[in-house]
């Protein structure tokens, strides 16, 4: 009886949630629908839903046309580096901020709160310019190597472990233990629900970047799959959409694996530090 009150005083809610679940899945599900459809049925007006004569031929012109292994190592490669990167480095200026006195600590954090209120647009000229200084245009370094700790990433994780009792690391400093010692043996065990949600966070980000890549990716041997696909999904006169989708449904397929694989780890990696 208390569940059907509930559900009868909270029937809006639901109607809400269940409009907002067919909001946001409706797009998916016509990307993956629609990689199944030729390119006339594509343009048929008015649209089809289901597909009328399914076909695998996008996929096969995606994987024969395109060089797609490559392109997917690319992504593969500069995701993971940059994922690797800001779960190590953030979590240690997180720890750093959180649990160790130093002079200028809250100027440091200002300012990387600071940083998070400028669009990426602003910097990414001089970030460019930086890098071509570098050397690093057209190269896979150069994918990576500017995004190996994010300000956000860092915030997370200081808000994260300021929540952890102060006593293990003060208990651990009695014992002798170092910083280093601190951090990777009682520290970053209590961390898999924030490091979760940074890492999902941060391959979404890097897996779908285009704009950088877009940029610095000057040939087929690094191109990433969003380049790729944004650069061969359009021929001479017109755009080939069933290609198109095809591509972004392979591409959507490793985040919803991750996703799917450390969703409850995400989950209460937010709530978690959300109530800090």
């Amino acid at each position: 009886m208390s569940n059907d009150g509930s559900f009868r005083k909270r029937w809006w809610l639901y109607l809400l949630l269940t409009i907002a679940l067919l909001v946001v899945i409706t797009p998916f599900v016509w990307m993956v629908l629609g990689s199944f459809k030729t390119s006339s049925e594509l343009r048929q007006v008015p649209p089809t839903w289901w597909p009328e004569n399914p076909t695998l031929s996008n996929f096969r012109q995606l994987f024969s046309r395109l060089s797609f292994g490559t392109y997917f190592a690319n992504s593969t490669i500069v995701a993971v580096v940059v994922t690797a990167a800001n779960l190590l480095f953030c979590s240690m200026v997180g720890y750093a901020l959180a649990m160790l006195n130093f002079r200028g600590k809250k100027i440091i954090f200002g300012l990387i709160l600071a940083t998070l209120m400028i669009p990426g647009v602003v910097t990414f000229v001089p970030l460019f310019v930086l890098v071509a200084n570098l050397g690093l245009v057209n190269t896979l370094p150069g994918l990576f190597l500017p995004f190996l700790v994010g300000p956000f990433g860092v915030f997370l994780m200081r808000q994260f472990i300021m929540g952890l009792p102060r006593d293990l690391v003060e208990a651990a400093r009695i014992d002798g233990a170092g910083e280093l010692r601190i951090f990777a043996q009682v520290i970053l065990p209590l961390l898999t629900p924030a490091l979760a949600t940074l890492g999902i966070l941060t391959f979404l980000g890097s897996w779908n970047n285009f704009l950088w890549p877009l940029v610095v990716a000057q040939s087929n041997d690094t191109y990433t799959l969003p380049v790729a696909l944004a650069l061969y999904s359009t021929g001479q006169n017109q755009t080939e959409y069933g290609l198109l989708m095809a591509g972004a449904t392979v591409v959507v397929l490793p985040v919803l694996v991750v996703f799917l694989i450390f969703q409850r780890r995400f989950i209460q990696g937010i709530a978690t530090t959300g109530i800090k």
